[in-house]
């Protein structure tokens, strides 16, 4: 057996852009619980759970921290979000 476990935790949202957005909202509003994965969030149809989308990039960057912007973003990756002071929190590992 494991020594770790995933909560699922089932929201309804009527598509997939809104599913993303009410999943990042979520996973940054308890980020600053030390267990919580911001990073490895993901969606997926009610239907058809075995296909999950990732809502954060999470590439890893030189600095050792991971992006925090959504999966699907043009611009270049960042570890905090952009508007935010320096000394905001950030969603990191």
């Amino acid at each position: 057996m494991t020594g770790r476990y995933v909560v699922h935790l089932p929201v309804v949202a009527p598509d997939l852009a809104r599913a993303k957005v009410l999943a990042r909202t979520a996973a940054r509003s308890l980020a600053f619980l030390a267990h919580v994965d911001p990073g490895e969030t993901t969606v997926s149809a009610e239907d058809d759970q075995g296909v999950r989308h990732r809502v954060f990039c999470d590439n890893r960057l030189g600095t050792g921290r991971r992006c925090v912007l959504r999966a699907d973003h043009e611009t270049p990756c960042t570890s905090r979000l952009p508007g935010r002071p320096p000394n905001a929190t950030r969603l990191s590992r």
